[in-house]
């Protein structure tokens, strides 16, 4: 039997947790060998519970144990550079939360650094990895549809994330839109070329001095001539509801539903089944997908599935986005954003 693939987990919020959860229980050419979160109580507490042999506040321990191989990145945005540039030149191979970076110029030294260094890097957009988008990929490429003309992605959180996250997320186009984003360039098989975006705050008004938004649409053009739009929302209190579209030439694709599970309830009150309640539930399998497809290629099979220039892609989109926004004016992804 081949020896396991030391792993350490940095950030331990709900993605980080949810990553140490599957190194441990799903992923079976790995071991999770330390955990780090900023908060040393929830490091250990972490450690204890998965039964991790070490724990730490410092990344700086991880980064020089040279038995590590493997840094998974899900601390804030804000912190990305700094822990990428680090772990390239360590030596580590690297799986990193979407987004790449808090800033287009952090990302593209990030890039140049991963490409010196020679570096496995993969960035987390977990969707691409889920069988129904998986699934929609493939009849899409087998021409089913005929040729892709109109994507449509819709993004809907039930709530909005405390005060502290939103100040370091990046906003709404960043935080939330950069999903569909990515999603969006993988099935329309086409780059985005221009935006046009539009905000609201409907329900949180502190939102307001981070210049952030809880109601989001943003239109979508194509270098292939196709369209698309991306609805993003904070305010779907009845949970968590991701859908997508794509509109052919000779048919469609509908990608997700509400439904947690595959029943219908019937009562003297309706028609009714149980609504998916947060994102771990809808995105099980896809978050286990993503993290078995990385430790492949850090055995040497194959390549990142969604690399570093994905990351920066979708970045590039989001930051047009917002600028789209700020100004009220369609955004032309020209030399300003792409490279």
């Amino acid at each position: 039997m081949s020896k396991k693939i030391r792993a350490a987990v940095l950030g331990l919020g709900r993605l980080g947790y949810w990553h140490a959860v599957n190194v441990v229980t799903r992923i079976r050419n790995a071991e999770l060998a330390a955990i780090c979160d900023v908060d040393m109580e929830t490091a250990k507490r972490v450690a204890t519970e998965l039964e991790v042999p070490f724990f730490t506040s410092d990344p700086e321990d991880i980064l020089k144990d040279d038995t590590i191989g493997v840094m998974i990145i899900a601390s804030p945005t804000s912190t990305h550079f700094d822990l990428l540039k680090k772990a390239s030149e360590a030596g580590k191979s690297i799986f990193v939360e979407k987004p790449l970076t808090i800033d287009l110029s952090e990302a593209n030294e990030i890039k140049r650094i991963i490409e010196y260094d020679n570096t496995i890097c993969q960035v987390g957009f977990m969707r691409r990895f889920d069988p129904a988008y998986v699934a929609a990929k493939n009849r899409i490429n087998a021409g089913d549809i005929g040729d892709p003309i109109y994507f449509r992605g819709i993004s809907r959180d039930p709530h909005s994330p405390h005060e502290a996250f939103i100040q370091h997320s990046g906003g709404m186009f960043v935080d939330v839109s950069i999903h569909d984003f990515d999603i969006a360039r993988y099935l329309m098989n086409s780059e985005v070329t221009s935006v046009h975006a539009h905000g609201r705050i409907l329900k949180y008004p502190f939102m307001e001095k981070y210049q952030d938004v809880d109601q989001s649409l943003t239109y979508l053009e194509f270098s292939s001539g196709a369209a698309g739009d991306a609805e993003a929302s904070r305010n779907a209190h009845y949970g968590y509801d991701i859908r997508g579209e794509v509109i052919g030439t000779e048919g469609s694709i509908f990608i997700g539903n509400l439904r947690n599970h595959d029943i219908q309830i019937l009562t003297k009150s309706g028609n009714l089944h149980d609504i998916l309640p947060d994102f771990p539930t809808r995105f099980t399998d896809a978050y286990h997908l993503e993290l078995a497809s990385f430790f492949q290629v850090v055995e040497g099979r194959g390549i990142p599935s969604v690399t570093v220039d994905d990351g920066i892609k979708a970045l590039e989109i989001a930051f047009a986005a917002r600028e789209s926004y700020q100004t009220g004016k369609k955004v032309e992804l020209n030399s300003l954003y792409l490279w």
